[in-house]
Order: structure tokens, then C-alpha cells, then sequence
């Protein structure tokens, strides 16, 4: 059976009990009490062999009371796959329980990964051996089983009973390598390991903590004023077609692939190297520099992450790194837009002869989206949750010395500042790094036209904007 499938029949049945109860409770006018957790998925032992000329490649999905996930990475070629995988969630009621699902990847579309078995666990404190069971009837028996470590601690968050189940860590990334898209843009891309231009056909995701706390209800949605976004969004048979090419290339770019690079940012101090050049095949030690050039980016409301991809000319590395194609048709988004990178004072008084980690380094942040036109009055939140998650003074929630990150600066499209900022950054580009002007994003204003709307924060009222979440509570 299909993972669409699975999900779609776990919807009437998952942790049905523990809902119920839930829900009894809170009608009877009964406090539940909420924890902080912490999962460590540790790995596995006595997978069945899925492949028949190999091994088993294999992950989880992990879901409590259908309110928040955690897939992992693809241990690949293994029976015994050790992930050593975290996930911190906060304000989650004691009451819940967990499903996790394990599969074999099968490389292509997720829909078909064939699964493994699953097993329910209880947010019990303490080292647990789980055992895997099929789903079907004929396979009833034991699929090997899951060793967890879960630790718990009650919630201290003012506003916990506001943001349940919130997500707090480990900030993961994945990047993935389209090949297709290299072939497609350059006839055949060379082998990414040596590539200059690798990162052009990579896409990146990172997980972000804290991110409903920040941005509240406030989502953007789709522009309507906006012809390219009503092709995409609109309800004839054209943009249904449209929405299922874009969304099939979604899958593509951003498949849950066995070899897609993968890491974590909480054991170390963030830079924004390690931020652009995250997942990178280069030899460890090699000197990767900042690249000057331009990312389109969104923060997904579907599932709190942000995602990006180098933006060039090239067609489908245009087509890539669209909004559209970021959100997988999302009818609505957290935020939209570029960002650039660039050191402290500008490109235009950069010099090759410094190394980039004597330099301070800025991430510039727009809202240059047409088909979502996000309200500029948000880019001070943008600015707040990428800091809270990147920038200085970053918190470390595993130790309180680590102190890294990157400032971040917001300006609107419309911003003189912004179209300076981005024109140092391609003339540093095509002038020192010799990068060819095919390869550099066009100007940020040619070809867009961005109707403003005024009324995307009327319709949740001023208190959302003028009374956030005192941040303090978070760490």
C-alpha cells in the first residue's frame, strides 16, 4: 500500500483513543498537564530485507496525536540502521502518544516507499525496546524492533496552552542534487563534488523552531491581483495542469532521497557558511566561500520550514527557485521572497584577499514575491524568527557558550537600499568571481509586478502584530 494511502486511512484511526480522551478532559474543564520532550530515535534491529538484490533502505515517520511529524533520514543499505535521530517538541499534553511508521525508500516518488510496519509508543520517560509489527493481517508478526529514549520535563512557556505541539529542535537541513535539472539547463552537469555550480541545482530545507510564536495567524496568501499566480491558482482545467506540473516538479526537487545530504545545526556555532554551504560535497577543509548571488526563499506554513534555491536565468533553474515551485502550490505561506548574502559594509568594499571567517556577514531579506506579495509590515518578523533561529545570539538549548550566527537585515522590494545591496552583490559576482552573467539572477524588480495589498494583516487584528510572544520563554 501507497504512503498517500496509509495516511489517508490513519487519519480516521491514529491515537484515536488518546484524542478522545484529550478532548473529554478539556470538556469536563480539565487542565491537562503539558511536557517538554525529547525523543532520541535511536535505531533499529531485525528489519526484513526489502530489496531483492539488496538490503533494506530505511526511515521513519514519527506523528504525535496528528498534530506535528518527524521524518528521518534514509539509513541506507542496512537491517540494523542506527539514525541517532532528536526531536524536541514542546507543550505537548501528557495524555499523547505517538505512531511511527518505518518504511524502505524506494528511490522516485515517496508515494512508493513500501512499508515496513509501525508502533505506537507512549511519551513514557525512559529507554524503551519497541517492536515493529506489520500492518496486514498475513504479517502480524514481529518486523524487528525500534529502540527510543524519551525524556520529558513539565512546560514552563507562558503562553504554552496557546502553541502546542511546537516544534524546538534541533534546526535540520537536508539539500538536495537534481541531476535533472543540470541536464536540462547545461546538457550534462558535471559531478557535483567538483562543480562550481552545483549549488545550481540544489535545493535546500531547514527546519525552524519557534516559527507560530513569531508570525502567529498572520499567513500570506496567494496574490489574486497577480496574472501568474491566477494561472497557477485559479479553477479552469489550464491551471489544474499547470498546479500538477508544478507540483510534480516540487517532488523532484525536493525528493526524500537516500542520497540527499543531511545535518544538524544545534552542536555548533552557525555561520552563514554553514547555512548556504550546508550539505556540501566538497572535501571537509576545502575553502567553500560565501558565493555572492541571489536565493529565493519561502517559509512554509505547512510544515515550518524554510526552503530555498539559488536563483539564476537559466530556465528551469528559474523555474526552480519560483515561489510556486517552493511551496508546492501552497495556497498560503508564512513569507515569501530573495535574500542575498553579503559582508558587513557592502560587496563593493569586499576583497578576495580576505578569508571569509575574519569577515562579519549579513543575510539581506526581501519580500520580492509576486505570487504571494507578503506584507512588508512582517518583515520585521521575518527579521526576529531567522535570528532567533541564525542570527547572533543564537541559543543553544544544549549548551550555554555557543554564541554564533549572522545579522539579519529586512528591506521591501520597493527599497532603494535593497536594489543597491543586490546590484554590488552580481557586479561582485560577474567582476571578481568571474561568474558568467548567465548564471546571475536578473534584476530583482525586472518583470514583476507586485500588486500591494493593505489589508493582509486587517483580518487578524493589530494585537497579533504589536503583542508577540515574549522570546524569552522559549529558551
Amino acid at each position: 500500500m501507497s504512503t498517500k494511502a496509509l495516511k489517508k486511512q490513519n487519519r480516521s484511526t491514529k491515537n484515536l483513543e488518546d484524542v478522545l480522551l484529550t478532548a473529554k478532559l478539556e470538556d469536563m474543564g480539565v487542565e491537562i498537564p503539558l511536557v517538554d520532550v525529547e525523543i532520541q530515535f535511536i535505531g533499529a534491529l531485525g528489519l526484513p530485507k526489502m530489496d531483492i538484490f539488496g538490503s533494506t533502505d530505511a526511515y521513519f515517520v514519527a506523528t504525535i496525536d496528528d498534530h506535528t511529524s518527524f521524518v528521518s533520514h534514509v539509513a541506507r543499505n542496512s537491517l540494523a540502521p542506527v539514525w541517532n535521530e532528536v526531536w524536541r517538541v514542546k507543550n505537548v499534553p501528557v495524555t499523547a502518544s505517538m505512531v511511527v511508521e518505518i518504511f524502505h525508500k524506494v528511490e522516485g516518488s515517496r508515494a512508493t516507499d513500501t512499508v515496513i510496519g509501525k508502533f505506537r509508543s507512549r511519551l513514557v520517560p525512559g529507554t524503551k525496546e519497541v517492536k515493529i509489527k506489520g500492518r496486514h493481517l498475513s504479517l502480524r508478526k514481529s518486523r524487528g524492533a525500534c529502540w527510543l529514549k524519551i525524556d520529558s520535563e513539565p512546560s514552563i512557556m507562558l503562553q504554552k496552552h496557546e502553541f502546542k505541539y511546537l516544534f524546538d529542535g534541533p534546526i535540520r537541513f537536508t539539500r538536495h542534487f537534481s541531476p535533472m535539472v543540470g541536464y536540462l539547463t547545461s546538457g550534462r552537469p558535471t559531478d557535483p563534488s567538483s562543480s562550481k555550480d552545483a549549488r545550481l541545482y540544489s535545493t535546500w530545507k531547514f527546519s525552524l523552531k519557534g516559527v507560530p510564536t513569531f508570525f502567529r495567524d498572520v499567513h500570506q496568501s496567494w496574490n489574486t491581483n497577480y496574472s501568474a499566480a491566477q494561472k497557477i491558482f485559479g479553477h479552469g482545467a489550464a491551471s489544474h495542469a499547470i498546479r500538477g506540473i508544478t507540483q510534480a516538479g516540487h517532488r523532484m526537487l525536493y525528493a526524500h532521497s537516500g542520497s540527499n545530504a543531511y545535518g544538524i545545526l544545534d552542536e555548533q556555532a552557525v555561520t552563514l557558511t554553514s547555512i548556504l554551504n550546508a550539505g556540501s560535497t566538497i572535501p571537509k577543509g576545502s575553502n567553500e566561500r560565501i558565493k555572492p548571488a541571489v536565493y529565493t526563499y519561502v517559509i512554509s506554513s505547512e510544515d515550518n520550514t524554510l526552503r530555498f534555491s539559488e536563483t539564476g536565468t537559466a530556465f528551469c533553474i528559474d523555474f526552480a527557485s519560483k515561489h510556486a515551485l517552493q511551496s508546492n502550490c501552497a495556497q498560503h505561506v508564512w513569507y515569501a521572497g530573495e535574500f542575498h548574502p553579503r559582508p558587513v559594509g557592502g560587496w563593493e568594499n569586499f576583497s578576495d584577499e580576505v578569508g571569509d571567517e575574519v569577515v562579519e556577514w549579513e543575510l539581506v531579506v526581501d519580500n520580492n514575491s509576486g505570487t504571494y506579495a507578503p506584507d512588508e509590515r512582517m518583515l520585521p518578523t521575518v527579521r526576529e524568527c531567522l535570528e532567533y533561529n541564525f542570527g547572533l545570539g543564537r541559543h543553544s538549548t544544549t549548551s550555554s557558550n555557543i554564541r554564533g550566527g549572522f545579522r539579519v537585515v529586512a528591506y521591501d522590494r520597493e527599497d532603494e537600499r535593497l536594489v543597491q545591496s543586490w546590484e554590488a552583490c552580481r557586479r561582485y559576482a560577474v567582476n571578481v568571481r568571474g561568474t558568467a552573467s548567465t548564471k546571475v539572477s536578473t534584476s530583482s524588480r525586472s518583470g514583476l509586478t507586485v500588486v500591494k495589498r493593505r489589508d493582509s494583516l486587517d483580518s487578524v487584528g493589530q494585537e497579533s502584530v504589536d503583542g508577540p510572544v515574549n522570546f524569552g520563554t522559549l529558551q
